[in-house]
């Protein structure tokens, strides 16, 4: 199993940085996503990449501006992430997410760590121009 965890603190308040990372419906700010087509309502979702990649994902915990847990699955990998989130003041907020995925196929197993680093990275540079836009629109 590969594991990838960020923990950081952002200058927004929890509400819009939870607001932002449990959106279904905007997810233009994220790079990497074409699409997200909803399912089942609060439950189940299907990310699409620019590629066309589909990654389905079932929400398995959602407690408001605290705690966010979803299992992953496609052709290649099946996993888990939980989202947890901090107020520090009205500010800022300390969010920490933490992937746990397992290969499906043994080839990918010596780069599926290299991978989850880097889809991590992007999507934490993807949030912070948004909340940084979202402060200068204020």
């Amino acid at each position: 199993m590969a594991s990838a965890n960020i923990k950081l603190i952002l200058n927004e308040g929890i509400k819009t940085v939870w607001e932002v990372v449990t959106s279904l419906d905007n997810y233009s700010w994220r790079s990497d996503l074409s699409k997200i087509e909803i399912l089942e309502a609060e439950k189940k979702f299907v990310e699409y990449t620019k590629e066309g990649y589909a990654t389905t994902f079932t929400i398995t915990k959602f407690e408001p501006m605290t705690c966010y847990e979803f299992d992953m699955d496609n052709n290649n990998m099946h996993g888990h992430w939980v989202g947890l989130f901090s107020k520090i003041d009205d500010n800022r907020t300390e969010i920490n997410f933490t992937e746990n995925v397992l290969t499906k196929k043994w080839i990918m197993k010596p780069f599926v760590g290299i991978y989850l680093k880097k889809q991590q990275a992007v999507y934490i540079s993807d949030l912070e121009k948004t909340l940084k836009k979202n402060n200068s629109n204020k």
